[in-house]
């Protein structure tokens, strides 16, 4: 998602703690008690003394984790506060922002398997009228090599979206703002984040089946997985307890929390979640529950062209490292081995990962006091928590 810098421009640093117990009362209906925080003994407490220390240094206001092996939890704890006075909690609730595109294409992936629609088939079926559709396909939308540009880079946009954070945006304003410029390079020769490729996505997902996208998400992803604590909303709102969420990309260091997130992906994709269930989600995600061998592989690489180099002067073996090493999947980023989300917006930020090879899931979500750095602080916690787990996989670049 988006990256903003965050300028120091009110000290309000938040004191830090491990909080096992929140002092809200969160309603009957949205709390759980599968997401309390853990004991920190052993291996676990050396997990959370490693996230207390980024925390510091970052200048976070808060850290959730959660980490688990095969399934089983190692550790689940919250740092920091929500609010001045209200400490975090692991109940709490958050954006989950770009990780519903894993959702995006895995249910694509289900519907290829069932044989009614292919990954190469163009979205000039669904969509006739969009420039270039006859070119771009169902895989490049969900490995996002469309060539399609991103509105969020457009500087009306961005000065709109600063303007009134809060207005409603629909799916039809943002990708026209995307396909009223042109193509950044011939689809399928290149790779490129555009947020208008999970619009389109979602769209033709519900062209597709019939099916609005909140039900068929919740049908063939949400549920499946036993994701009790994650929904889609049309409106800002997130169910309590929240996480609340700061932001300085405006100029002044604000309350960002409910700030409106239609412009971030597709209607009916817009989600929040809790710090349980994302790692349910990585584990759920990264290990292909839901897919066969085969579309388990295309979606670990669907046949990505590079990470944005110019790949027409790539060195055929920096290549190949890049495409082994680090590279964009379907709906996913592939590090190393590990399969990953990575959000950030308005003031949240959050990372899941899973590594086949051992098992392991690390879910975080942070979010910032005023002189926290630009990008996503969240991965910075996961990258020092992959290093205890899995030193020989890093977690990063």
């Amino acid at each position: 998602m988006r990256r903003f810098s965050l300028p120091a421009v009110v000290s309000a640093l938040l004191l830090a703690g491990v909080t096992p117990v929140s002092p809200l009362a969160p309603s009957p209906a949205s709390a759980h008690s599968g997401c309390a925080a853990s004991g920190q003994d052993g291996r676990g407490g050396r997990l959370v003394d490693v996230a207390r220390q980024v925390k510091r240094e970052l200048d976070l206001n808060s850290v959730l984790l959660r980490v688990t092996v095969r399934g089983k939890e190692m550790v689940t704890a919250a740092l920091g506060h929500s609010m001045t006075g209200v400490p975090a909690d692991t109940r709490m609730h958050f954006r989950n922002g770009g990780v519903a595109i894993s959702y995006l294409t895995h249910t694509l992936l289900q519907l290829v398997q069932e044989g009614r629609v292919g990954l190469d088939d163009p979205v000039s079926r669904w969509f006739p009228k969009l420039p270039h559709g006859d070119k771009i396909t169902l895989r490049m939308l969900g490995s996002t090599t469309s060539g399609l540009a991103d509105y969020v880079t457009d500087p009306a946009f961005l000065d709109a979206l600063h303007a009134d954070p809060f207005r409603q945006w629909t799916g039809r304003e943002v990708v026209a703002i995307s396909t009223a410029k042109p193509l950044w390079y011939e689809p399928g020769t290149n790779w490129s984040y555009s947020h208008a490729n999970f619009q389109l996505l979602g769209r033709a997902l519900e062209k597709i089946t019939g099916t609005d996208l909140a039900t068929l998400l919740r049908q063939r992803v949400l549920g499946p997985f036993g994701l009790r604590e994650t929904r889609s909303d049309t409106t800002p709102a997130i169910p309590e307890p929240v996480l609340h969420a700061f932001s300085g990309e405006r100029g002044i260091y604000e309350e960002s929390t409910y700030w409106n997130p239609s412009w971030s992906i597709a209607r009916g994709s817009v989600m929040t979640t809790d710090i349980c269930d994302l790692a349910r989600s990585a584990e759920a995600i990264g290990s292909g529950e839901l897919l066969s061998p085969a579309s388990y592989r295309t979606m670990l690489n669907p046949g990505t062209v590079g990470l944005g180099g110019p790949t027409d002067r790539c060195p055929e073996t920096v290549c190949r490292a890049q495409t082994e090493e680090r590279h964009y999947g379907l709906g996913n980023v592939i590090l190393n081995s590990w399969v990953v989300q990575n959000p950030v917006f308005n003031g949240f930020a959050a990372q899941q990962s899973y590594l086949p090879s051992r098992g392991v899931a690390i879910a975080v979500a942070t979010t910032a006091g005023p002189d926290a750095p630009a990008g996503n602080t969240a991965s910075v916690v996961a990258q020092r928590l992959a290093a205890v787990l899995a030193p020989d996989h890093p977690l990063g670049a």
